[in-house]
């Protein structure tokens, strides 16, 4: 057991209803989760929920140093786990239902693309809503969100739930392939244009 494995799996016997993953996210759902940054400009990307950081590193590599990364994580020890490991990182420790208001404190506008790693699935659905009125109130017109799901969640009606409040939040909504090589396996939704 790798050591971000076993300090993933140690925050998701804590809290597993916030956690909702027992291990890190593999190499190829971090790529696929983050394809919609950009190759050019200084966008403003808002990570959500980063954990050990497995999308944290591939935003990083992405940006190359351009634009702001913001990432925003509830669970103190993963918070400063983050600090440490990714310097270059604007790592918050704060509940990303205030997402507008720590956008705000660093006079950053809006994001131009959010990244989730939260466990959307584990969540009730009125603060899956809650949640997705901070994340698309913090988006600029053309943003792009991405996140994905465990494919053993999706007969969940909470999955169903969370499924159906993207096509409502969204004007584009596409599910990718499934990510086999990822424990468990997963598949990404890539989303666009946040309805006001």
């Amino acid at each position: 057991m790798s050591n971000d494995t076993a300090v993933f799996l140690g925050q998701f016997l804590r809290s597993p209803g916030k956690i909702g993953a027992v291990a890190p996210s593999s190499r190829k759902l971090a790529a696929a989760v983050c394809a919609p940054i950009p190759e050019r400009g200084e966008p403003v990307v808002v990570e959500l929920g980063p954990g050990t950081g497995s999308f944290t590193a591939e935003i990083q590599q992405r940006l190359g140093g351009r634009g702001h990364h913001l990432a925003v994580e509830l669970n103190e020890p993963l918070a400063r786990l983050l600090i440490e490991r990714f310097p270059a990182v604007d790592v918050a420790h704060a509940d990303a239902a205030k997402l507008e208001e720590l956008l705000g404190q660093r006079g950053l506008g809006q994001a131009d693309v959010v990244v989730s790693g939260l466990p959307w699935a584990a969540f009730p659905g009125g603060l899956q809503r809650d949640l997705m009125s901070a994340v698309t109130s913090a988006m600029s017109v053309g943003a792009a969100f991405t996140t994905f799901s465990y494919i053993h969640a999706i007969p969940l009606s909470s999955a169903r739930r969370f499924r159906a409040l993207l096509a409502e939040r969204f004007e584009e909504v596409v599910q990718g392939r499934t990510v086999w090589r990822n424990t468990p396996p997963a598949f990404v939704f890539h989303a666009r244009r946040p309805r006001p």
